[in-house]
């Protein structure tokens, strides 16, 4: 059962922050839940970027380059399209 966690250990990491941004979401900071959403999947992207195969766990599903490519690009445009979006007097 260790192991198990220790291999996963990324990956729970991961959705830890991605259920912060829920928490966001839900208590109607949906802005900051998109920012924090963008940096869980920058996060999983610098996971499968440095950590080796056997410690990866559930965030390896295809080629290293593919799967860091893939997660920083979408981690990358949430943030900036959450950073760009006008307030409008709201949060």
């Amino acid at each position: 059962m260790g192991e198990r966690i220790r291999r996963n250990l990324p990956l729970i990491l991961v959705l830890i922050v991605i259920f912060a941004a829920l928490v966001l979401v839900l208590a109607d900071r949906w802005r900051r839940g998109a920012f924090v959403l963008g940096i869980a999947t920058i996060l999983a992207a610098g996971f499968r970027m440095c950590l080796p195969e056997n410690r990866i766990g559930l965030l390896q599903v295809r080629s290293r380059a593919f799967d860091v490519s893939a997660l920083a690009l979408v981690g990358g445009a949430i943030v900036f399209l959450s950073a760009s979006i006008d307030p409008l007097g709201t949060d």
